[in-house]
C-alpha cells in the first residue's frame, strides 16, 4: 500500500466538492434576488460567468484569466447536488445568469436533450488535443456524435482509513465488517454511497450486478436493502455530510475508516495523522467533472469567449493551481508541461506526483460515478427510506 502526503497547500480554505455547496446554499447556491438579475448580451465578449462545484474556484487566482486570454471570470457555487442544478438551468433562470456550468459527470445528456446546454466545437479549443483520450471518453460527455460536455477535473474516491490503528486497507470489506462496527462511516449522499457499496458486492460477493454507476431497479434494491440492513445492525458510525464533519471524523478519532474524498486524507495527514487512502481491489470510484456550455451564453453571444476559457483551463495554469489546493487533476498534457516550464510558480515534482498517481488510479479497475443514474428518482426514494431506517 503507497500513502502519500505530497498535498503541500493547505486544503481547509478550499472546502469539499460538494461539503462546500451544503455549507454555502444561502449565500451560492440558493443566491438572493439581486444576483439573479438576467444578464444583458456583453458587448466586449470577455466576462464569463462561471458557476460550478466549490473546487473548481481558484478564488482570486481567476484574474489570470484575464491576463493570459482577456477573461474576465466570476465564479460562483453551484452546490453540486445536480437535481437543483438541472432544475434551475432547465426551468429557473440559471441560464439567463450563468454561461457555464462545471458539474460532476451524469446530467450532460438531460441538459443539452432540454435545450438548457448546447454543443461545444472542439476545434475551437486549440488544447483539446492535449486532453488525455481516457478523460475524452469519459461517459456522458457525447450524444449522437455532438460534444455537450468537455473533462474539467478528474479524479477516483475509496477508503480513508487510520493506517495506525488498521494496518494496510485494500477493500471496501472494512466498512461492512462486523468486527468495524460503530467504527466506520460513509457519507449521507446515494451518488457516492449507494455506488460504493455495489462495487463491493460486485467485487467481493459475485452479486449480480452489471454497471454499479447506473443499478436497475432490482440492483438498487438489493444495494439499499444490503445498507439499511448493517444501519440497523448499528455498523455506521454515521453518515457524514460536508468537509467539516469529513475531516472531523477522522482527525477526532471518532472513526477507523469510511468511504470519503481523497483531500480529507491530504488534509488529516497535514495535521500530523497516519491516515492512508486505499487501492481497493473491487475498485475506484473514478468521477468527473465536466464543462457544460450554456445555451444562454450563445445567445449573448459568448460562445467565443466560452470556447476560450475551455482553452485556458488547459493550458497549464489553472491544473497548477488546483492540483495542489485539492488534488484533482486536470486530464491535460500542459499540465506537467507548464509546471515545468514555470518552476518559480508551481512545484513542478508535487504535480508531476499527483498527476501520475490519478493517472494510476485510472489505469486500473474503476466504475464511474453517475450523478444522473437511469432510476435516479428511485435512488432518492431508497436514500430517504436509508435516512428514515
Amino acid at each position: 500500500m503507497k500513502t502519500r502526503s505530497f498535498l503541500t497547500v493547505p486544503f481547509a480554505a478550499t472546502l469539499s466538492r460538494r461539503g462546500f455547496g451544503r455549507m454555502t446554499m444561502g449565500a451560492g447556491a440558493f443566491l438572493g434576488a439581486s444576483s439573479l438579475l438576467p444578464r444583458i448580451a456583453q458587448a466586449a465578449g470577455t466576462e464569463i460567468a462561471f458557476w460550478g462545484t466549490g473546487t473548481l474556484d481558484i478564488g482570486n487566482d481567476w484574474d489570470r484569466a484575464a491576463a493570459d486570454a482577456g477573461l474576465n471570470v466570476s465564479f460562483t457555487d453551484n452546490g453540486n447536488d445536480p437535481g437543483p442544478v438541472v432544475a434551475r438551468l432547465v426551468a429557473g433562470n440559471a441560464n439567463q445568469v450563468y454561461d457555464l456550468s462545471g458539474l460532476q459527470g451524469g446530467a450532460e445528456r438531460e441538459l443539452y436533450r432540454q435545450n438548457a446546454s448546447v454543443a461545444w466545437d472542439t476545434s475551437k479549443i486549440a488544447n483539446w488535443d492535449t486532453v488525455w483520450q481516457w478523460a475524452k471518453d469519459i461517459p456522458y460527455l457525447t450524444d449522437d456524435g455532438a460534444q455537450i460536455g468537455i473533462p474539467c477535473v478528474v479524479n477516483a474516491d475509496s477508503i480513508i482509513y487510520r493506517r495506525d490503528k488498521l494496518g494496510d486497507v485494500d477493500s471496501y470489506g472494512v466498512i461492512f465488517d462486523p468486527a468495524m462496527k460503530g467504527r466506520v462511516a460513509m457519507e449521507d449522499a446515494w451518488i457516492n454511497s449507494a455506488t460504493f457499496a455495489a462495487i463491493y458486492l460486485k467485487g467481493a460477493e459475485n452479486a449480480a450486478i452489471e454497471e454499479p454507476g447506473n443499478l436497475t431497479e432490482d440492483e438498487l434494491g438489493l444495494v439499499m436493502e444490503f445498507l439499511i440492513k448493517h444501519k440497523r445492525d448499528g455498523q455506521f458510525r454515521t453518515f457524514w455530510n460536508g468537509w467539516e464533519q469529513g475531516v472531523q471524523l477522522v482527525a477526532d478519532e471518532e472513526v477507523d475508516a469510511m468511504t470519503g474524498w481523497e483531500p480529507i486524507v491530504y488534509e488529516a495527514q497535514r495535521r500530523g495523522l497516519d491516515v492512508g487512502y486505499a487501492e481497493p481491489v473491487e475498485g475506484y470510484l473514478g468521477w468527473g467533472n465536466n464543462l457544460i456550455l450554456h445555451r444562454g451564453a450563445v445567445e449573448r453571444g459568448l460562445s467565443d469567449a466560452a470556447h476560450a476559457f475551455a482553452n485556458w483551463i488547459y493550458d497549464g495554469f489553472y491544473a497548477n493551481k488546483l492540483v495542489l489546493l485539492s488534488g484533482y487533476v486536470v486530464p491535460s498534457d500542459n499540465t506537467l508541461d507548464w509546471a515545468n516550464a514555470n518552476p518559480d510558480e508551481t512545484d513542478p515534482d508535487t504535480v508531476a506526483e499527483i498527476v501520475e498517481h490519478v493517472r494510476q488510479k485510472f489505469a486500473g479497475k474503476m466504475f464511474w460515478q453517475n450523478t444522473r443514474p437511469d432510476n435516479f428518482q428511485l435512488y432518492e426514494e431508497w436514500w430517504q427510506r436509508l435516512r428514515n431506517t
